[in-house]
């Protein structure tokens, strides 16, 4: 019995916390929850970007073009067909065109990705089809790997299909939906396989489907490129809802929305009193500062989510409070388990830290061409048995006495200083504690010292640390704090942490030729001269 070793009242609240509620799923085939809409409500607009709309009714016709095209070009179900173009109502297209063909979409967008990077997810997805437009052909690489190139905007002029595509075989929820393309632990970027099934469970059913509602205007921010982009896009026309595709202002996308989906990286450059619309509002993909969480929660619904891309965009949701006394993860969303598990897969006790697995139909296909990889982070679920699998998330976390996850970090954010083991984002938390402190972000600098970065810049660092130094031993508070502006981000919305390494290099030099110069280490804070940063 793999719950042998707890109590009886842990193995109960085992159950009680860890398991999702049960719940139906309308169709397993998300794209088949907006042809519904295509079909009632023709004349309602889809999407818009830039001043221009396309209606439901427009927008399936010319995915049905597509995707007949795509099964002319030999696109089988189960076939993978990239998306390599940047934000557009082709880019809707190219992605339901796809689903109706029966292949999983991979997205990549052709102005940020590399050439190399683009040669690899061609390879390692073995796409038959490469789906662009024009004016990116030129980035995207040779067909010399086999895949041939369609271009949105001109090899769908002149077709004229009509009625329902006929698929050599019908989709199967198990198929894949789209494969996302994740940075591995040596850098390389791991294609992961993510099912109808997974899609479906989290977009179609509450919390995930987020109260959308035909009428309400959904923003489009994120990289297409990145989960959680799928659940703006696929998210919104699954429910009738109008996709805001914003162009280079992200804020002027959200002042028209209701509702939002970001990183809390992207949604702490958007000002809610900019955003009286918004009603919803979803954050996932790194820890959310407790401010920010508050910031919206007093003038929206306001969940914080949690979930790697193996897990199917998130699979703990949390409906947050202003009086709540923690900020948590929530619980599983449905048809979803989570477990806290020692170092040896077994169940922990409520309230104990261990490492988070996810159970439950979540849990995505796999790693393409890396069964590595797939060993090393899939398992078979030991307490939902049958043949299913669970997910090492690599996140630490415990249950509260009434059954609410706290987020303590990933385990390879736990850094060892002094030779003590140290929570990255246990400091970053104290940080974001101090009066006028918005965000913060601690870093390892060397063997003996931490470096945090606050912002906005008027945050004093002197009262940053002793903030830090009044709750965590000493090994915790950080020689150095840097304000600044603005966190940089990467092309996915999260905070960009090399860039932030590269900013404290390049202020610790200039410091020092200021020094040199007899001037004074005046570019770098205090608390940084006084720790012998200079």
């Amino acid at each position: 019995m793999p719950l042998s070793h707890l109590s009886p009242q842990d193995r109960a609240l085992f159950w009680q916390f860890g398991q999702g509620p049960e719940v139906p799923v309308s169709d397993p085939l998300v794209h088949h929850a907006f042809e519904r809409w295509a079909t009632a409500a023709p004349h309602t607009v889809a999407a818009e970007h830039q001043g221009t709309t396309i209606t439901y009714g427009e927008l399936n016709r010319r995915a049905t073009r597509l995707a007949a095209r795509l099964v002319r070009e030999g696109v089988r179900p189960g076939d993978h067909v990239g998306l390599f173009l940047r934000r557009s109502i082709p880019m809707l297209v190219g992605l339901l065109g796809t689903l109706k063909a029966g292949a999983a979409y991979v997205p990549q967008d052709i102005g940020l990705t590399p050439a190399a990077q683009l040669r690899h997810v061609i390879r390692t997805a073995g796409t038959r089809v490469v789906l662009t437009q024009s004016e990116h052909t030129q980035r995207v690489p040779p067909a010399d790997t086999g895949h041939r190139l369609i271009t949105l905007d001109d090899d769908l002029a002149n077709l004229t299909t009509e009625g329902p595509v006929r698929l050599e075989r019908p989709v199967r929820p198990d198929d894949g939906c789209y494969v996302l393309f994740t940075s591995g632990t040596t850098g390389k970027p791991n294609g992961v396989k993510v099912t109808h099934r997974n899609v479906a469970n989290i977009l179609l059913t509450a919390p995930g489907d987020l109260g959308i509602r035909p009428g309400d205007r959904v923003a489009q921010l994120l990289n297409i490129a990145f989960d959680m982009a799928a659940w703006e896009i696929l998210g919104c026309l699954a429910h009738g809802g109008t996709l805001v595709v914003r162009g280079k202002d992200v804020a002027a996308a959200a002042r028209t929305a209701d509702v939002l989906i970001a990183t809390p990286t992207v949604l702490s450059g958007i000002d809610p009193a900019d955003c009286p619309h918004v009603r919803t509002v979803a954050v996932a993909g790194e820890p959310c500062p407790r401010p920010l969480a508050d910031a919206w929660a007093r003038r929206s619904a306001f969940h914080n989510s949690c979930g790697p891309t193996e897990t199917t965009i998130v699979n703990t949701m949390r409906h947050h409070r202003v009086d709540d006394a923690l900020l948590t993860i929530g619980r599983p969303t449905p048809n979803n388990t989570v477990y806290v598990l020692d170092e040896h897969r077994r169940a922990l006790p409520i309230g104990e830290v261990g490492e988070m697995w996810a159970g439950g139909d979540c849990v995505s296909a796999g790693y393409l061409n890396n069964e590595a990889l797939n060993a090393e982070r899939y398992a078979p679920d030991p307490f939902l048995g049958g043949g299913r699998r669970m997910f090492r998330t690599r996140d630490l976390g415990r249950w509260t006495p009434d059954g609410e996850l706290e987020h303590l970090g990933r385990t390879d954010d736990q850094v060892k200083v002094r030779g003590f083991r140290v929570e990255l984002d246990s400091v970053s938390s104290v940080l974001e504690s101090v009066a006028g402190c918005s965000r913060a972000v601690t870093l390892k600098r060397d063997a003996r010292s931490l470096i945090s970065f606050v912002c906005p810049a008027d945050v004093d660092p002197d009262t940053a640390r002793r903030a830090v130094a009044d709750v965590l031993p000493y090994y915790c508070v950080p020689a150095t704090v840097l304000p600044v502006a603005a966190l940089p981000e990467t092309d996915r919305g999260k905070v960009d942490r090399a860039a932030l390494l590269r900013l404290a290099a390049e202020r610790e030099e200039a410091g020092r030729a200021v020094t040199v110069h007899g001037e004074g280490a005046a570019l770098l804070p205090v608390s940084a001269v006084r720790e012998g940063a200079v």
